[in-house]
């Protein structure tokens, strides 16, 4: 049970995130640790963070490992029990954490997570009908699972196997919120809320690289996915339209003369080809 700050820890997995990394960090309140984990060698950017913010331990990786293998690194660093992995274009709310640790102080849970602060997008997904939930404690509610831009997790319910690294980026936070139902609940906590920009995580100068790379990752690992937990025919089932369909856009926006949008549906092909083939999410942005 989370009922101090003191316990907490959060992570933040970076990769060129100037932009909004000064906004979120100071939404944190000055008695939880900090670990930024930065997913490419910009030393420039992780010295700056250290001088205006040492309290702030930073970590630069060589390489960009993904999002998952990102926040493994950063969780293994730290040295409480609670961890809660962030987006650096999130920002917690005055009152976000006190809200959360006045509930999570007598419950105990595998994941939380505050209320995205925008009711036309929510950042849980549940099998409880509205009329359902709405019955439940008016502070919290259990969910089957929680968006990754925003979660804590208790490191003791998951045995120091906690993401899959298998995803470099999408399904990861679902992936570890199935696996946390077996071992401890998942609540959304009420009162306590966070902004998300959504997709600002990355300097804007990259765009269309990042648009590439998300067009190769979210099929490999919307396959893997299904395939991991439901089995092989069951992904292709799933998966087998879209892939059909990528195919249908390489040839319509070759004839169109369309090149951006004919390397995204390249990609998109390409990410099912390889996950259908077993192949590691080898894809990476050219961020440097």
């Amino acid at each position: 049970m989370l009922s101090s700050k003191k316990d907490l820890t959060i992570v933040l997995v970076t990769i060129k995130s100037e932009k909004v990394i000064e906004e979120c960090i100071e939404s944190i309140d000055q008695q939880v640790k900090i670990i930024v984990v930065e997913n490419t060698n910009d030393k420039n950017f992780i010295d700056k963070l250290n001088l205006k913010y040492p309290r702030v331990k930073c970590i630069l990786n060589k390489e960009n490992v993904g999002m998952g293998a990102g926040n493994n690194i950063g969780i293994k660093m730290s040295d409480t029990r609670f961890v809660m992995i962030m987006n650096p274009d999130t920002k917690l709310k005055n009152n976000t954490l006190d809200e959360i640790i006045n509930v999570t102080k007598d419950l105990e849970f595998a994941v939380a997570a505050p209320m995205i602060n925008n009711k036309n997008n929510l950042n849980y997904k549940t099998t409880v009908k509205d009329k359902k939930i709405k019955n439940y404690n008016k502070h919290f509610m259990e969910v089957d699972q929680v968006d990754g831009f925003c979660m804590i997790i208790d490191k003791h319910k998951f045995q120091g196997n906690y993401f899959d690294e298998n995803f470099f980026m999408y399904l990861e936070n679902d992936d570890l919120c199935k696996r946390a139902k077996k071992n401890g609940k998942i609540y959304i906590i009420k009162n306590s809320n966070i902004d998300h920009i959504g997709a600002k995580s990355v300097d804007p100068i990259f765009i269309d690289e990042v648009e590439l790379s998300r067009n190769w990752h979210w099929p490999w690992s919307k396959f893997y996915y299904n395939k991991k937990h439901y089995g092989f025919i069951f992904a292709l089932i799933v998966c087998g339209w879209s892939f059909i369909k990528s195919l249908y856009k390489i040839i319509f926006f070759s004839i169109t003369g369309n090149n951006f949008k004919k390397k995204i549906y390249l990609n998109r092909a390409s990410g099912y080809i390889n996950s259908m083939l077993g192949k590691k999410s080898w894809y990476r942005p050219k961020i440097y």
